[in-house]
């Protein structure tokens, strides 16, 4: 498991690489993206909306569409900027919190307060994945695949998926369920099927295996 500090200091690290991936995107701002409708700036905009709603503490109120809408028509260099003062603020805000506020309940059903942080580092590394492709670049890997794999991965026993022994290439056993078959994958491969991004079929998996499918 992640500690809170190491959570903490990830999402913060992420947002800061993800402003500096946004200010080189000029030339592929309106290319299209394997999310489905959105252009790169779409996805720079629900990213950097996940950031300035949380430093707000309005979390949950705006859906992912609502986010891009609303912050779209900004450049890359003025997205990039929202995203460092929301990051700054969330850096003060999440250094103050305890084991016990961690654990209690988030704005957002379902999800603790460690978990929704958690869900913001996955989402600003997945959706830089998502840029990445977008542009023709390399995917990146690091802590950001760390934490998209464990976030994955609880989101998969909350769905009740499995048993399965995940055996990710580049990062170790992980187990969801007790007594399931192996699993064998590249860590980004199974990050990418089990959020819709490729075929589960590719991976002898069921279209299940998507935490966004019900």
């Amino acid at each position: 498991m992640l500690t809170r500090q190491q959570v903490v200091e990830g999402v913060a690290g992420q947002y800061d690489l993800f402003a500096g991936l946004v200010e080189s995107a000029a030339d592929g701002w309106d290319a299209p993206t394997r999310c489905t409708k959105w252009r790169v700036r779409d996805v720079a905009a629900h990213v950097v909306g996940n950031a300035v709603d949380t430093a707000a503490g309005t979390i949950g109120r705006r859906t992912p569409d609502e986010q891009a809408t609303a912050l779209a028509h900004h450049e890359p260099a003025e997205l990039a900027a929202m995203l460092r003062e929301a990051n700054g603020k969330l850096r003060a805000a999440l250094s103050t919190l305890d084991d016990r506020l961690w654990a209690k309940p988030s704005d957002v059903q379902g999800r603790t307060v460690g978990n929704g942080v958690l869900t913001l580092w996955y989402d600003a590394y997945v959706h830089g994945d998502d840029i990445r492709a977008a542009l023709g670049r390399e995917s990146e890997r690091g802590s950001g695949l760390t934490a998209a794999v464990h976030w994955v991965a609880e989101s998969l026993r909350q769905k009740g998926w499995g048993p399965a022994r995940l055996e990710l290439r580049g990062f170790g056993p992980v187990d969801i369920g007790h007594g399931g078959g192996a699993v064998e994958a590249d860590a980004l491969d199974f990050v990418l099927t089990a959020s819709g991004r490729r075929d589960p079929a590719a991976l002898g998996l069921g279209r299940d295996v998507n935490v966004y499918s019900r």
